[in-house]
């Protein structure tokens, strides 16, 4: 494993979301130009089938900067994915970031599917967005509520279907500092494929 740090930042997509946060295109391409002179690694330009105006911001970033990979967010769904790829395949290294929840909690009430159908579709649809491009992000929804050996065994399979970053994501902020890092290391000792 490199002991590189890499920096994603997902200030023009989650950080959009705070109340009153809201730019428009230029203002989103001009913060992205900063975030290139930072040397940011990824930058999450948005989620672009959640409107058109978001899709053509992604675009225009994908499109014009350099030096950066720019990813799109995706729910595990194939519109989504698909929608994500228009977006970015005019970037140098087009990232599709798909996310799926993996807390009971939210396999209960929100997806109402069991933990089998939550693996088969998040391995679907990493295979679906690996049929565009190598650089495939899984995010584990709701990670940190979440039965660790299922998230194991979905980080292993999404591994193996072509995801080359996977996120154990804090989601509701449930963990204290201490307990997500032993979560994380108990991943890494446990998910055989993750360097």
């Amino acid at each position: 494993m490199s002991d590189k740090i890499f920096i994603f930042d997902t200030t023009l997509r989650d950080g959009e979301q705070s109340p009153g946060a809201s730019m428009n295109m230029q203002e989103k391409f001009r913060l992205a130009q900063q975030l290139v002179k930072l040397q940011v690694d990824v930058i999450e330009a948005g989620f672009p089938v959640s409107s058109v105006g978001d899709f053509e911001c992604v675009k225009n970033i994908a499109d014009h900067l350099e030096g950066v990979q720019v990813a799109g967010l995706a729910r595990c769904n194939p519109k989504d994915i698909d929608t994500a790829w228009e977006a970015l395949k005019g970037g140098e290294n087009p990232r599709i970031h798909t996310f799926l929840a993996t807390s009971d909690i939210h396999l209960k009430h929100k997806l109402r599917k069991t933990r089998m159908q939550v693996l088969e579709l998040a391995v679907a649809m990493v295979k679906h967005a690996a049929q565009y491009t190598s650089n495939i992000e899984f995010s584990a929804e709701d990670a940190s509520r979440s039965d660790l050996d299922f998230v194991c065994q979905v980080f292993e399979a999404v591994i193996a279907a072509g995801a080359t970053t996977v996120n154990y994501p804090d989601t509701t902020g449930y963990a204290l500092p201490g307990e997500f890092g032993e979560q994380i290391r108990y991943l890494m000792e446990r998910v055989p494929n993750i360097h």
